[in-house]
């Protein structure tokens, strides 16, 4: 069996494919995985560190203004969009994989595009309620489209291919022993630890602000124990912020920046609160663990699918929603305090996020990647 996964730009489109290529290696030993995606996006990090051929194509996503900078760098994506495809074909050509999947992004165009002009069956799996330009591009043509919500099902053309699965969660997620995950991290039993990040990208506005609350912790001399992972766009300036307010980030310190939490699994699996926006993959993953959250939706999202993702774990008592026009430094700190001051309140809402996950979404797309196949 070989398998050749593409989508890319966020851990969002790059996580989900990462699950799918170890739940296949756990069903099918000797199955063979390939990834494509950008040379600058998240999969040329996480996918290597995962030990896996990662094969690289130029193409840039468009930009959604009229500006004449913004028209030239949609010109040139265009182009790149173009000859892309052509590179696609070929790495496919050598591959010669049995079925081809796309996890969304832009990064994962050409690939799917080449795929289905060469013949290869193709599946697309969209994680999000509202589906990405992407995934509705290609949708037409794809042999099999999974879905995370039931909302996204007439969005991607509905019909018999159109299949609700549920979000794929990694194994290392899915086993992860909270007492070991926190024992590996130093943790006693009286300790607190916050886990907070906004994706692989960040976000600059709430990465301010996190600035700002660090800086609130040191002056107050909390003594919760919090990681925060900046993203690739600020890992440079937060620190530097944080520590312009007062923060203190070195030396006898609880707090700890840095770029991306690689060992995600052990960070959320010993956490007792996670900060976090509401992506779909990131949803899963809380839901699986059954961790006590407070979301910050982002509100830059298409139909503003991810307040809609945190409302419905909001409703079900599974973490507080607080949006970004107003988390405040001081009320993303407020909230924090109250949330670790209360620990019956964070064991029912991370017993409510459980109810919630989808266990058996990798054995579903399993199955579903499999029904595409020449029999």
């Amino acid at each position: 069996m070989k398998l050749y996964i593409t989508g890319g730009g966020t851990g969002g489109h790059v996580t989900p494919g990462l699950a799918i290529a170890r739940y296949f290696e756990s069903k099918r030993p000797g199955t063979e995985v390939r990834f494509a995606g950008t040379s600058k996006g998240i999969e040329s990090r996480l996918v290597p560190r995962e030990g896996y051929a990662l094969d690289t194509i130029e193409i840039v996503g468009l930009r959604r203004a009229f500006s004449p900078a913004a028209i030239g760098h949609n010109l040139n994506a265009l182009r790149l969009a173009a000859a892309s495809v052509g590179t696609a074909k070929k790495l496919l050509r050598q591959a010669k994989p049995d079925v081809v999947i796309g996890c969304g992004g832009y990064a994962s165009f050409p690939v799917v595009s080449a795929a289905q002009k060469l013949g290869i069956p193709t599946v697309l799996l969209e994680v999000n309620a509202y589906p990405g330009v992407t995934t509705k591009m290609l949708a037409k043509k794809a042999d099999k489209v999974l879905i995370c919500f039931e909302e996204a099902r007439e969005l991607v053309g509905g019909g018999d291919k159109v299949e609700l699965t549920g979000s794929p969660v990694r194994g290392e997620i899915v086993f992860a022993d909270r007492k070991k995950a926190r024992q590996k991290l130093g943790l006693g039993e009286q300790d607190k630890l916050v886990v907070s990040f906004w994706g692989s990208m960040g976000a600059k506005y709430m990465n301010e602000h996190m600035a700002g609350m660090l800086a609130l912790e040191t002056k107050r001399g909390t003594r919760f124990r919090h990681v925060h992972a900046t993203g690739s766009a600020a890992a440079q300036w937060l620190p530097k912020m944080a520590r312009e307010q007062g923060a203190k980030l070195e030396g006898d310190t609880p707090i700890e920046v840095t770029e991306y939490i690689y060992d995600m699994a052990s960070y959320m699996a010993a956490a007792d609160l996670v900060i976090c926006r509401a992506g779909a993959a990131t949803i899963g993953e809380l839901c699986a663990l059954g961790r006590a959250s407070i979301m910050v939706p982002s509100p830059y999202v298409a139909e503003n699918h991810q307040e809609k993702n945190a409302r419905a774990l909001e409703h079900a008592g599974a973490c507080e929603v607080l949006l970004e026009k107003d988390a405040t430094p001081e009320k993303l700190l407020e909230m924090t305090e109250r949330l670790l001051a209360d620990d019956a309140k964070r064991a029912a809402m991370g017993a409510a996020a459980a109810k919630l996950a989808q266990l058996d979404a990798g054995e579903k797309i399993y199955q579903q990647i499999l029904s595409v196949l020449p029999k």
